[in-house]
């Protein structure tokens, strides 16, 4: 997990889910990455959400988006003709969350990766009309260390890394979460928040584009 700074604009516009995959340059890809791939986003409003398919409320269960299994099969879901070359190579799934405005109640919490083991996570399945997904959900582990972050503002964001295929020994995803702060004030306005899913790529370029 890092936390950024961004320019961004406070123009209103209507949002609209992306028809498609996104690729963003590789000289704006994270740490020697190839190539980004935006394919999804969640809008939250808890107000909203009751009227408003397109919306949801905050997530307040710990949870990870992905297991090693569905990470990979999304790739294959956005990518199929690629697929078999990038699984070949180090791939993670990272989202952009941020604020749309500031963070007065139900921040998100993060744990720490090096207090996190596997056995505390539960394998759980997401039925969708279309597809199985997976995500882990997570037990309780008085070891495990948290870090939240109240008052997020607009031009700030979270990168969430829920997936990396690397064995190095680097934490492999992140344990997240909303939650009722008992300190927000009691007529805090409801969280609204975007989370943009990404797929991040070391792979190089496949020899038959070369």
């Amino acid at each position: 997990m890092r936390r950024a700074r961004f320019r961004i604009s406070t123009t209103k516009r209507r949002s609209s889910r992306p028809t498609g995959p996104r690729r963003r340059p590789s000289s704006s890809a994270p740490r020697g990455a190839t190539r980004v791939v935006a394919f999804d986003h969640n809008l939250r409003n808890a107000a909203r959400a009751a009227t408003d398919a397109a919306l949801r409320g905050p997530a307040k269960r710990i949870h990870n988006d992905y297991t090693p299994r569905s990470a990979a099969q999304r790739v294959r879901d956005i990518l199929p003709d690629e697929a078999d070359w990038l699984l070949a190579h180090r791939f993670a799934i990272v989202n952009l969350w941020r604020p749309i405005a500031p963070v007065l109640e139900s921040p998100l919490a993060l744990a720490d990766g090096r207090t996190v083991s596997a056995s505390d996570l539960v394998t759980t399945r997401l039925i969708y009309p279309d597809r199985t997904g997976e995500t882990y959900s997570v037990l309780f582990n008085p070891a495990h260390r948290w870090t939240y972050f109240p008052n997020l503002r607009p031009e700030e964001a979270l990168l969430i890394k829920c997936h990396d295929s690397a064995v190095d020994g680097r934490a492999t995803l992140s344990i997240h979460g909303a939650f009722d702060d008992p300190t927000s004030p009691p007529d805090a306005p409801p969280r609204e928040s975007i989370e943009v899913r990404t797929l991040v790529f070391w792979a190089p370029e496949h020899p038959a584009d070369a």
